[in-house]
């Protein structure tokens, strides 16, 4: 049986992939062993409970006694905070989801791919802030790493096969995000409810404001950089507001190979 960790569990990434495992058939097929969340506890432990996995974690202290108690006669051990996050990465596992938003996941993708596992990174900041060591990390432990960003995704399947030397460049699309078609002048005045109303996606509110700024795009060419080692000059932003095309690579002989959805 396949061993399954999720570090975010309850955010959108985390989410969809309980939703994907549950309809492939859940506890049955699946071996969970850590879950990881933020200050959702209740939703933490209903997924806890229906994958039933070895422990559930918490990313907040505070809310222990609230996790214990909703995973009272289950047998799923609790726990909390940022130690035992990484600790619960430290847990074999064939294949781990990184869900986790910000810098705060990467200790645990980097003790999860020193387990050997296969890694499917949401966590972009992981790649900004340490891509070399992440990659490192992978080698030394023969580990996998499969991006899991729509547009880093698309790129990957786009090159299975491929050379990349015979890349001449890659181009990611952006929605553009809620504030695309305003002038200027406005952007200054632009309320947190206004920048939330994405057009194509439901996203989590920190990655919907990033589309909103476009800072968003820039970690991701940061991030394209680092997976991929192609150089800046070679990566290139187009605004598709139809978020049709996820992203494209262009070959040295005029092709340009696009992944739709």
């Amino acid at each position: 049986m396949r061993r399954i960790s999720i570090f975010g569990a309850t955010g959108s990434v985390g989410e969809s992939t309980y939703d994907l495992i549950m309809r492939a058939g859940g506890a049955g097929v699946f071996r969970t062993v850590a879950l990881t969340g933020g200050h959702n506890v209740a939703r933490l432990a209903e997924m806890a409970r229906s994958l039933r996995a070895e422990i559930a974690v918490t990313a907040h202290e505070a809310n222990l006694p609230a996790l214990r108690e909703a995973l009272a006669g289950s047998g799923i051990e609790a726990a909390a905070g940022a130690a035992a996050i990484a600790d619960a990465a430290c847990r074999p596992a064939d294949w781990v989801m990184s869900g986790i938003v910000g810098a705060a996941g990467l200790v645990p993708g980097m003790r999860a791919l020193a387990q050997g596992a296969s890694l499917a990174l949401a966590n972009k900041e992981s790649l900004v802030t340490a891509g070399e060591l992440l990659l490192a990390t992978a080698a030394a432990h023969k580990a996998t790493i499969l991006p899991v960003d729509s547009e880093h995704s698309a790129i990957f399947q786009a090159l299975v096969g491929e050379d990349i030397s015979a890349v001449e460049r890659i181009v990611l699309t952006a929605s553009g995000g809620a504030l695309r078609d305003w002038p200027l002048d406005r952007l200054a005045s632009a309320t947190v409810t206004e920048a939330l109303a994405h057009p194509n996606w439901a996203m989590g509110p920190r990655i919907t404001i990033d589309s909103a700024s476009m800072f968003n795009k820039a970690l991701e060419v940061i991030e394209t950089r680092e997976f991929f080692g192609v150089s800046p000059e070679q990566i290139e932003v187009i605004i598709h507001p139809e978020s049709i095309i996820h992203s494209m690579v262009g070959f040295h002989d005029g092709a340009v190979m696009a992944h739709l959805g």
